[in-house]
């Protein structure tokens, strides 16, 4: 059975939103988009990497797996994480059973999230691995689907933006299981579910 592991930038104030591009996610009219690029740091890049190693396919929402597209396909095709990017298998949750993928090695899941990734994730042998989504993320975890969150957590308040935890997020009970700081002050913290708690 595959482990999911979603790994998150957010604020202290729990934003989550845009942290890569002024232009990645303007919705609700959100203005500080690219605010995790002051933070960027090389121990970022191998946590990233360890989560990658041994195998491993992506599992996004539509919203992130467009996103990722434009910003590493269209934009910057000639970089090593767009190669991997490319070439890993990539699992896209959609409620839209048309919804049209334009990016190789791609498989759409249609229909309710819970059961199509439950399916996905017993019968997969590599590790799902998730960026963003943050509306798949919530669900996965209502449904007690998520093995670990890796939370990149940088020292900034924004004020306003989406939240990874929304109100009304079920309770949930985590392990730490390894934590590293970056010579920018981000906080990596790594965090495993007690699943018991968590599954619905």
């Amino acid at each position: 059975m595959a482990r999911i592991v979603a790994v998150e930038h957010l604020t202290l104030d729990g934003v989550f939103q845009a942290p890569a591009r002024a232009d990645e996610d303007t919705r609700n009219g959100f203005e500080h988009g690219g605010w995790g690029n002051p933070g960027s740091d090389a121990k970022m890049q191998e946590v990233i990497g360890r989560t990658m190693a041994g195998g491993w396919s992506l599992l996004a929402g539509r919203t992130t797996y467009e996103d990722l597209h434009e910003g590493w396909v269209v934009r910057q095709p000639a970089s090593p994480m767009t190669r991997a990017l490319t070439g890993a298998h990539k699992y896209v949750a959609s409620h839209d059973a048309g919804y049209e993928l334009r990016w190789e090695n791609s498989m759409l899941l249609a229909g309710d999230a819970g059961q199509t990734v439950r399916k996905l994730k017993q019968g997969h042998d590599k590790a799902l691995v998730m960026f963003g989504s943050g509306k798949l993320l919530r669900a996965l975890m209502r449904h007690g689907l998520v093995d670990e969150l890796v939370l990149m957590v940088h020292p900034l308040v924004l004020g306003e933006g989406l939240r990874l935890f929304e109100a009304g997020q079920a309770r949930s009970t985590l392990k730490l299981s390894s934590q590293v700081t970056t010579a920018t002050g981000v906080a990596i913290l790594s965090y495993t579910f007690d699943i018991k708690e968590t599954a619905a």
